[in-house]
């Protein structure tokens, strides 16, 4: 006999947890996020979980608070008897810290790995890691879902002639190539060069982009200096136009405002994270559907490769 599904969402999710539970026939389930005076957090669940496989939603944006609530839900989901405890996270912070590219730096994504199983997590299932290899941090299993999935049949609506892919770096080139490869298209790179952290001192492009209809890709937008200084490359070396397809929107800073006067046509993304402003160039396409096919899956013990067929 199976055990019965509950869905739950934190504080920062509930409008991508509400579609994912809809998309999977449910209601969510019942969950108070006590905040103290000093921000000290106290979830707890106001129905029971007891023999439950239980499913929590929250994406780590702003990362410190929200994946400090999520490990408090896991450990009152295990602490009230729950049969599996899951975590959803369509959006994982800290994965940009992958490596050690200078001396004496942390690696965040191995910390938050680490997290996420010392407090009982059975599986995580999330969407577009910044690097795959990242799975290896963890000794659970990883469900690691594409978001090319939905924002590449939106693409393909558009019927555009002489469409090119472009990576906005050289790091970025082997999703391109992947995103490239369902369009049977070939791809340019961005080559750029850092002084420091969000901050770009020269870029070119490798490739020619003369005439054709170019789709950025990347999993994340951060400050949007890159990917807007990409587009305005691109447009120069004489593309007819340039659009970006991207997965996590965090979108911090001045990055609203960059992409309002960037070349761009639209910038296409899911709502792994949502907006905190509306932005007419944005387009946003929901990960729900996407989410609670996984789900389902997991919880019949079917394949989750499948969903990306």
């Amino acid at each position: 006999m199976s055990s019965q599904v509950k869905i739950f969402s934190g504080t920062t999710s509930r409008a991508v947890a509400e579609k994912i539970a809809a998309a999977y026939g449910q209601p969510l389930g019942d969950l108070t996020i006590q905040r103290f005076a000093d921000s000290e957090i106290g979830p707890s669940f106001n129905e029971s979980v007891r023999g439950c496989e239980v499913f929590l939603i929250q994406s780590t944006f702003p990362p410190s608070d929200n994946l400090m609530e999520l490990m408090l839900m896991v450990d009152a989901a295990k602490r009230a008897s729950a049969y599996k405890v899951n975590i959803v996270m369509p959006y994982m912070g800290y994965t940009r810290q992958d490596r050690k590219d200078k001396p004496r730096v942390s690696i965040g994504a191995k910390v938050v790995a680490e997290f996420i199983q010392s407090v009982g997590t059975s599986r995580l299932m999330t969407c577009d890691l910044h690097a795959g290899q990242i799975q290896g941090f963890f000794d659970i299993p990883v469900d690691h879902l594409d978001g090319s999935t939905i924002t590449a049949p939106y693409i393909k609506s558009l019927n555009l002639d002489n469409l090119i892919f472009a990576s906005p770096d050289v790091g970025g080139v082997v999703r391109t190539r992947a995103f490239a490869k369902k369009f049977g298209a070939e791809i340019v790179v961005c080559d750029k060069m850092r002084l420091r952290a969000n901050e770009i001192a020269s870029m070119q492009v490798i490739g020619d982009v003369t005439g054709m209809n170019v789709v950025l890709v990347d999993d994340i937008v951060d400050t949007a200096g890159t990917i807007c200084k990409a587009a305005e490359l691109l447009m120069e070396r004489g593309a007819a136009s340039v659009r970006a397809v991207i997965t996590h929107p965090v979108l911090s800073g001045p990055a609203h405002e960059r992409i309002r006067n960037s070349a761009l046509v639209e910038l296409i993304t899911t709502d792994t994270i949502p907006l905190r402003e509306e932005n007419e160039k944005i387009r946003v396409i929901s990960v729900a559907d996407l989410f609670a096919r996984a789900i389902r899956n997991v919880v019949s013990h079917e394949s989750i490769s499948s969903l990306f067929e």
